[in-house]
């Protein structure tokens, strides 16, 4: 009877053990892992166009896409509007789920009609929503002589844009 009572318990202790093993294997990876992402991160803003280093996380992880190399910073913004230069602005921000699905139509669409456009996140910079009259994302606005002259809002398809171009920066062009 003793002995049944001493196995008892040595299975217990061992599978007390093989818990506490996988757990810590559990734990190390989460820590191995965070360190992995900290240090990928800290590559990545190494070079950003945003000028800081406290990014969002859906920034950071925009930082690479091909879709979003035209970022402009607040105060560039203003004076290239203020100058009175026809300035085409994709106000996005990061995490936006629309944005996402509208920017990879929309930048190669813009590029194949030669047309220029700043993207500015108002993730990281929110007082754009207020300067700009931003009231949801994403947003095309077009500026020519320091005032807005169109704007669409929201997600569009390739043929909106493609108007919005025309009706614009296209048509200024060919004046």
């Amino acid at each position: 009877m003793a002995n049944s009572k001493k196995t008892a318990v040595q299975k217990k202790d061992n599978k007390l053990t093989i818990l506490l093993i996988i757990g810590f294997i559990i734990v190390a990876a989460f820590v191995a892992l965070y360190f992995i992402t900290s240090k990928s991160n800290e590559d990545k803003l190494a070079h950003n166009p945003y000028g800081k280093k406290n990014l969002e996380q859906s920034t950071i992880d925009i930082l690479n896409d091909k879709n979003y190399q035209n970022i402009i910073l607040p105060d560039e913004l203003q004076k290239k509007i203020s100058s009175g230069k026809p300035t085409m602005v994709y106000f996005f921000q990061s995490d936006c789920p629309h944005c996402k699905k509208i920017t990879p139509i929309l930048m190669p669409l813009a590029k194949d009609m030669g047309v220029h456009i700043d993207q500015f996140n108002l993730l990281e910079f929110k007082q754009g929503w207020d300067q700009y009259t931003i009231e949801g994302t994403p947003t095309l606005v077009y500026y020519k002589d320091g005032k807005e002259q169109l704007r669409v809002v929201g997600e569009q398809t390739a043929d909106t844009f493609k108007k919005f171009f025309e009706a614009t920066i296209l048509k200024d062009q060919k004046s």
